[in-house]
């Protein structure tokens, strides 16, 4: 099963894109963020076209995430638990009805932080806290899980093309990073980084100063995986390609494949 993460930065504007890369790639699940769009308005027939279920939880202009599956999508939670007065469109999860195969997925879009010293990144944080005790949650199921999305997360030095220039970024600063790492000494594996070890691969390039053309990115979209999942991990890796083409997202994808059981 192969299954992708991708911040689209807008499903309406990047529509052929995004439909010419699952075209292309054809994963079986796609986790998609930052739709900017209410669920009502999400093009859902342009994917149905393509053999996909869907499973949307949208916001007008702003945030808002998808899972699209070639499976049936079944318990679907489109809120992050632990603060019902949070109505930001940032987390949805579903299982995904495959059999032998299945698989819990969740799509996140994790608040960004920024700046540092505004009311941003206290919200970042206490998102991070309750994303830590609800995958902690899901990991006592003993289910296959992955938890992929943008994580607004650069967890090394490594994974910053400038990392004096970034130290002091919501994406970089220690309290975000100690919050990634809590995540995965929970027992999630970072799938593309337990396959490799290299450094300045990268996720994200900004629009500014052809960013993309200089590599000079970030690696902040991210599959986590749980153990029950990262028994089935064959391969995983950065799709830079979309990045290239016109009217690109400042994203590309990130995807893993896991065999159909242990």
């Amino acid at each position: 099963m192969k299954i992708a993460t991708w911040n689209v930065n807008s499903i309406k504007a990047r529509l052929a894109n995004v439909r010419a890369w699952l075209g292309d790639a054809v994963p079986d699940v796609a986790l998609l963020q930052e739709t900017k769009t209410v669920a009502e308005a999400f093009p859902a027939s342009e994917f149905e076209e393509l053999g996909y279920n869907l499973a949307v939880a949208g916001q007008k202009s702003y945030n808002g995430v998808a899972i699209l599956s070639k499976h049936p999508i079944e318990d679907v939670v489109d809120r992050l638990p632990g603060d019902e007065g949070d109505d930001q469109a940032r987390y949805i999860e579903g299982w995904i009805d495959a059999g032998a195969a299945g698989i819990r997925v969740a799509s996140i879009y994790l608040p960004n932080g920024n700046p540092t010293d505004s009311p941003k990144y206290p919200y970042k944080l206490a998102w991070m806290d309750r994303l830590g005790a609800h995958a902690r949650a899901l990991l006592a199921q003993e289910e296959p899980v992955i938890l992929g999305g943008d994580y607004n997360v650069v967890p090394a030095d490594g994974d910053v093309y400038d990392p004096a220039g970034w130290a002091d970024d919501a994406l970089c600063r220690p309290e975000t990073r100690a919050r990634f790492r809590a995540l995965v000494h929970l027992g999630y594996t970072d799938a593309f980084r337990a396959l490799h070890r290299e450094g300045g691969r990268y996720s994200f390039w900004d629009y500014q100063r052809r960013a993309f053309e200089a590599d000079r990115g970030l690696r902040i979209d991210h599959l986590l995986l749980s153990p029950q999942a990262a028994d089935r991990l064959e391969a995983c890796d950065i799709d830079p390609v979309p990045r290239g083409w016109a009217k690109a997202s400042d994203h590309t994808p990130v995807w893993c494949v896991l065999s159909a059981q242990i």
